[in-house]
């Protein structure tokens, strides 16, 4: 098979994944609290990942890795999967679905934000046109449409959901300015973030066994939202002949979100919540586009 169809149908299975995602986390959390949710998922994910290190045969370089490396990798554990998902789990837990998952998709432009403190870049008109977009689309989405108030949400939700926006762009950050193979560093990361969800349960009622019905919904966030999936995409960027095309398809996720939680949860899509994300994702698809032609 052509290595560019290959990219398209692994990239294809990506977005199914992460579409499904936020169906996935309101099932779990009818079951579970958002902190078992974090607990079991990451120790499915933390698993898969260590099975994939083992069947690359790449577990070896766990101790090759310089003791800087293997120090940032471990501490980035702590904002993910930790925070960012105890964060995240706790406003899909408050919220609708569709608001979490809306006000989440922002975090690229968090991204772009964050740059000009941390990096020392400088915003272009085009990135400022591009957040502010995405600035009316969020508060579109978290007001219903109302601007001047949030619209019956529950305001702890709406800001755990924005937080969590920054948690994921200082992650990304920080990971990539560490050299080593992703699998390997997600893995340690995992590990260390699994460890502190563990020593940190007496603030949460301690450890709970999830009841059985719960298990399909947390074994499928830890593989296929948490772990496998980062894999799979990264094996998409690496086939892939035009990395752009693939990358542009990303953008139907949070669409085809909206569409299994209609169908699987039976939320009711708001007309302002689909407003405020084509506004963000258009936001996104004008600075990628302004950015290559930089």
């Amino acid at each position: 098979m052509h290595r560019q169809r290959q990219a398209v149908l692994l990239t294809l299975l990506v977005i199914l994944f992460w579409g499904t995602a936020a169906s996935a986390f309101k099932i779990a959390l009818r079951q579970v609290s958002p902190y078992t949710l974090l607990v079991w998922a990451a120790a499915v994910s933390t698993c898969a990942l260590l099975l994939i290190l083992l069947g690359r045969g790449q577990l070896g370089q766990l101790r090759t890795l310089p003791r800087p490396v293997l120090v940032r990798a471990a501490l980035l554990g702590l904002l993910n999967p930790f925070l960012y998902y105890l964060v995240l789990f706790t406003a899909y837990s408050l919220l609708p679905g569709q608001i979490a998952m809306a006000l989440n998709y922002g975090w690229p432009l968090v991204l772009t934000l964050l740059s000009v403190p941390l990096l020392g870049q400088s915003l272009r008109r085009s990135q400022l046109a591009a957040v502010g977009v995405s600035f009316v689309g969020a508060v579109l989405i978290a007001t219903r449409g109302q601007l001047t108030h949030f619209g019956g949400l529950n305001g702890t939700g709406l800001l755990l959901a924005a937080g969590s926006t920054l948690l994921w762009a200082l992650f990304w950050l920080g990971n990539a300015r560490i050299s080593a193979e992703p699998v390997v560093k997600l893995f340690v990361g995992f590990c260390t973030g699994l460890i502190a969800a563990l020593v940190c349960s007496p603030l949460f009622g301690g450890l709970v066994l999830p009841p059985p019905a719960a298990w399909p919904a947390l074994v499928y966030i830890g593989l296929f939202e948490m772990g496998l999936t980062f894999v799979f995409w990264l094996s998409a960027l690496q086939l892939a002949t035009t990395t752009a095309r693939i990358t542009n398809l990303v953008y139907l996720t949070p669409f085809l979100s909206l569409c299994f939680l209609r169908l699987v949860i039976g939320e009711p899509i708001h007309p302002a919540t689909a407003i405020g994300l084509a506004l963000i994702v258009t936001s996104l698809l004008f600075q990628e586009f302004m950015a290559r032609r930089a």
